[in-house]
């Protein structure tokens, strides 16, 4: 099992060497560095692809990793295109550069390397699952699979929501308490969290898939500590000021709950 789960985590890792340094190159002929969020998901959508294709596992099993992996990064990647097309640099690579100051090439070039191997890491639960011989899918595969569509079904709605929200002129200044949004101030980030929480659960029925668990456990502190809710927040704290101050003094952060009077 392990010579087979190294080889395909180092076509993994120069299939992602060559997705970040690509980004990387289009990043400097247009100085936007959000280039970098829609290869990421996308890293993640080939890798589960590549591991599922090239794997020996159990041929259905290999199908729902492709699938699954495929789907979400590939609509994660989309999604943020889409967002970011036609806008300024976000405001967290702006801040990036300002910290940095000079060799901003260099710099940016070992970020989205690092973004890199995050992605290597999270992929482990398709790794795994795309070498497991089982020739039936268990019955935790399966609730897996349920947790997962779920989760995407989740994670697009408040997509969607927030994407006609911001759609209406009307709405320039305001934040969005539509859907989900209600419940929830990231209910996108809660729903992409129970998505690796799916990943885990569909690794676990594979030979050392326990070792999945910590994909879950990385994102979340991502999500709440680093790069999700914490540099969100800021931002619409500095457009949406008062107006966001109430939404949080009345909305949950993260798990979506009945609101506060």
């Amino acid at each position: 099992m392990w010579p087979e789960v190294g080889a395909l985590a180092a076509w993994g890792a120069v299939l992602v060497v060559a997705v970040m340094v690509t980004a990387w190159v289009a990043h400097l002929r247009r100085q936007n560095a959000g280039i970098v969020d829609v290869a990421w998901s996308a890293n993640l959508a080939f890798l589960a692809i590549l591991y599922a294709a090239l794997g020996s596992g159990f041929h259905e099993r290999r199908v729902l990793v492709a699938l699954m992996g495929g789907i979400a990064g590939l609509r994660l990647a989309v999604h943020i295109h889409r967002r970011a097309h036609g806008q300024p640099e976000d405001g967290r690579y702006q801040t990036l550069r300002r910290q940095w100051g000079g060799n901003l090439a260099v710099k940016f070039l070992f970020f989205f390397l690092f973004q890199g191997l995050i992605d290597l890491v999270l992929a482990t639960p398709f790794l795994l699952a795309a070498v497991n011989p089982a020739p039936r899918i268990a019955p935790l595969e399966w609730a897996g699979v349920v947790l997962w569509m779920l989760a995407i079904a989740g994670e697009t709605s408040a997509d969607r929501v927030l994407e006609r929200f911001k759609e209406n002129p009307a709405n320039r200044g305001k934040t969005c308490r539509e859907g989900l949004w209600r419940f929830s101030r990231h209910p996108n980030y809660f729903f992409e969290w129970l998505a690796w929480i799916a990943y885990a659960v569909f690794a676990f029925a594979s030979p050392f898939g326990w070792i999945a668990l910590v994909c879950p456990a990385l994102m979340l502190c991502f999500l709440l500590r680093v790069t999700g809710i914490p540099a969100t927040e800021a931002q619409a704290l500095k457009s949406r000021g008062d107006d966001y101050r109430e939404y949080q003094r009345t909305t949950s952060a993260f798990v979506p709950w009945k609101p506060k009077q």
